[in-house]
């Protein structure tokens, strides 16, 4: 077979490629590419031309669009990318070929018309087929792959096995637990049965409701990886698998968690496998290749990671009135439920503790918090109880609130993708949002990569001098509690409560005599 060949002026030109690729379509073909290991751009000439490898037929397609900016290279992909223009703009639920079951529980929950995601995923997932689904923090990435769960198993006339079915992956508690209520909500009229399987409660509570095998599992890595060892959980009848927040996975450092358990899940080619994530990294689609079956790549937008609906706008401040300015803003924004973000623990119970001394119902949450405590701060924020909450990246990934107005982030993260989550917290489902960003001298040098990766300046506003009002709570001085000695008695006993004097060496201990009997001694 001839193939064409390169000459060394030419670079790595689009019809070089693809006359290889058309002449090569059936046989065996390595192609070594020179890739910056930095920045996984490939050190080729580049041209206005994207490829789509057509895996069914294998036959190799050459389009002249131009390719759009995106972080991933259409020939590096592991699937097709579905074109967006492909879609139509408004998708209803009751176009879809879904069981009438379904149907009323995404009519209890108020949905009508399918978000962008969801009318670029549902067509594909629901014919059984892998994705791997880019879009912005609350575009109903979870009704998603819900009600793709709930109508394959439904339909699936295969005999049910014993064990769980299907199979959903988060980092965080709070988020299999909201997974989990709104799975209830959905899958209502379903008879399924959904478990939330995590750390923090009752072990044998939990392993009781897991050997009563539930239809859906929803478990963190870890509880669940437990579970396997003690051979509770059995893997083998997995049929479909979801992998959600998959960067915050990474970021977390699950990938070696992630990996032992898809390893023990039934082959990728006899499970249907989906994973979800508001960032898509190189580290996240080398996992899509390995252990999943051709996913296809959706990107509801992909050149705005950010939601449009959320109005962003940064302060430069500094250190010393960062606190006020802060105060001044939660004077002047109208609001009903705010959620500011703070980079260390220390700092989410400092800044708790000084919107608590100003007047201002404010409750910090934190990785460290116990699991019944946070469970319950959550419970109370989502209420209305709770009308300021403060948190860490941490605790971020469970916070799915419909209605909150403004997140403040008190501090730039450090990671740029924690700023995408972040706002990601307001601007659901539909409606509109505020995110504003302190940026202080600490902080600042973060912004650039921030603003990278979302591919826009952030709008700067200048506070006015009456902005910054004055901090009325008291300076925190910490109680130091006074190391208490051990106080013995006999042979080094520790003895708690009345101290008794230590008797000397040598002397023997006598029985207690009356006042008048030594007086006649």
């Amino acid at each position: 077979m001839d193939l064409p060949t390169l000459k060394p002026s030419e670079g790595l030109q689009p019809a070089f490629l693809f006359n290889t690729l058309q002449s090569c379509h059936k046989s065996p073909i390595f192609v070594f590419l020179a890739v910056d290991l930095g920045t996984g751009k490939c050190l080729a000439n580049h041209s206005n031309v994207a490829y789509s490898l057509d895996h069914e037929t294998n036959q190799s397609k050459m389009s002249g669009q131009t390719p759009q900016e995106d972080p991933f290279d259409p020939m590096m992909s592991p699937g097709p990318t579905i074109p967006a223009e492909t879609i139509p703009e408004s998708l209803r639920f009751t176009d879809l070929d879904l069981p009438e079951s379904v149907i009323k529980g995404i009519r209890d929950a108020g949905f009508e018309v399918c978000t962008p995601i969801q009318t670029l995923s549902l067509p594909i997932t629901l014919q059984g087929k892998d994705i791997a689904a880019q879009a912005q923090t609350g575009t109903g990435k979870t009704a998603t792959f819900l009600i793709t769960i709930f109508s394959r198993l439904l339909t699936d006339r295969r005999r049910k096995p014993a064990g769980p079915r299907a199979l959903v992956i988060a980092p965080t508690r709070e988020l299999a637990l909201q997974i989990c209520e709104e799975a209830k909500l959905l899958g209502a009229h379903t008879g399924l049965e959904v478990l939330a399987v995590f750390g923090g409660v009752d072990y044998q509570k939990q392993e009781k409701a897991l050997r009563q095998g539930p239809d859906i599992v929803v478990a963190t890595p870890g509880r669940l990886i437990d579970y396997l060892k003690q051979k509770v959980f059995r893997p083998g009848n997995i049929r479909i698998v979801v992998i959600d927040e998959a960067d915050r996975l990474f970021d977390m450092g699950f990938l070696k968690d992630l990996r032992y358990l898809l390893r023990r899940l039934p082959a990728y080619n006899k499970r249907q496998s989906m994973l979800f994530s508001a960032t898509l990294s190189y580290a996240v689609m080398e996992l899509a290749y390995e252990h999943m079956n051709n996913a296809q790549e959706v990107f509801a937008s992909p050149q705005k990671i950010t939601v449009e609906e959320i109005d962003q706008v940064l302060f430069h401040v500094g250190n010393p009135v960062k606190f006020n300015l802060l105060l001044g803003i939660l004077k002047r924004e109208p609001w009903h439920r705010i959620l500011i973000f703070c980079n260390t623990r220390t700092g989410v119970e400092m800044l708790a503790r000084r919107l608590q001394g100003n007047g201002l119902p404010a409750v910090g949450i934190t990785g460290t918090v116990h699991q019944k405590k946070r469970l319950k701060i959550m419970q109370r924020f989502k209420a209305g109880e709770v009308k300021i909450l403060v948190a860490t990246d941490v605790a971020s990934r469970g916070i799915h609130v419909e209605d909150i107005d403004i997140v403040i982030n008190y501090d730039i993260p450090q990671d740029p993708e924690d700023y995408v989550h972040r706002i990601g917290r307001t601007g659901r489902a539909g409606k509109t949002g505020r995110a504003i960003t302190l940026a202080c001298e600490t902080y600042v040098y973060h912004l650039e990569a921030v603003e990278s990766l979302i591919r826009e300046k952030i709008k700067v506003l200048w506070a006015e001098e009456d902005w910054y009002e004055p901090d009325r709570s008291r300076p925190h001085k910490p109680r130091r509690r006074k190391a208490r000695r051990p106080r013995r008695t006999g042979a080094g006993r520790v003895k708690k409560g009345k101290r008794t004097p230590l008797k000397a060496k040598g002397t023997q201990r006598t029985s207690p005599t009356p006042h008048h009997a030594s007086a006649h001694r």
